[in-house]
């Protein structure tokens, strides 16, 4: 499968192969669901903490007596009917993180880069960086790819100038060809990918299926 490459302008430069086994696959949507799933439970924190009746700060005795004042019978002052008194069944520390298997979160995310690739959402582009880390400057970039939008950049490498630019730009997010989250990925409207990115990708999936 070859795919265009275009320049910082926008402009067609040549063709890059891309692998069908990373690129070319059917959609599973079962997969998707729960690698995407998989990554927000991994997110929260799960530290809400209440407390029942039996950790709130109070007196153990009674606020009046039993019988005989026409109220109604009362035990202490943490009851969780009262204000101030305990939670019933409140939220307590958890953790809400599940896994799923490896070879099937691989497959998540090639199913994905396909489905980008099918609806046409994903973009090659030649490789370059921010030397200055100007905003300004990848800001203009991302003018010749359309408006502000949910863009993916998907680097071949960690480069901290790109990423500095971007960091002003609440709807770009930016990827290595090694650590792709599913979420950011699938819902990213645009998905740039650099050249040397594509390669990288081609390679790095292709050996991980092969187990090496």
């Amino acid at each position: 499968m070859n795919r265009t490459v275009y320049s910082r302008d926008g402009k067609e430069l040549r063709t890059v192969e891309l692998s069908e086994e990373v690129f070319g696959l059917p959609i599973n949507d079962d997969l998707i669901w729960y690698a995407i799933n998989s990554e927000l439970a991994n997110k929260r924190l799960g530290t809400a903490c209440t407390k029942d009746r039996g950790e709130v700060h109070g007196s153990n005795a009674k606020p009046y007596k039993q019988k005989g004042t026409g109220r109604a019978r009362r035990g202490d002052k943490k009851s969780p009917v009262l204000v101030g008194g305990g939670v019933v069944f409140g939220p307590k520390p958890r953790d809400f993180s599940w896994s799923i298997p490896k070879k099937a979160k691989r497959a998540a995310l090639k199913t994905i880069l396909s489905l980008k690739v099918q609806t046409d959402a994903l973009k090659v582009v030649e490789d370059f960086s921010i030397e200055s880390g100007k905003t300004r400057e990848l800001a203009l970039f991302l003018n010749n790819f359309g408006g502000p939008e949910r863009t993916v950049i998907v680097l071949k490498d960690n480069d901290p100038q790109i990423k500095r630019a971007g960091a002003n730009i609440p709807w770009l997010s930016f990827l290595s060809f090694n650590r792709l989250r599913a979420h950011d990925l699938f819902y990213g409207r645009r998905v740039l990918v650099l050249e040397g990115a594509v390669k990288n990708l081609n390679e790095f999936y292709k050996t991980a299926e092969n187990g090496k």
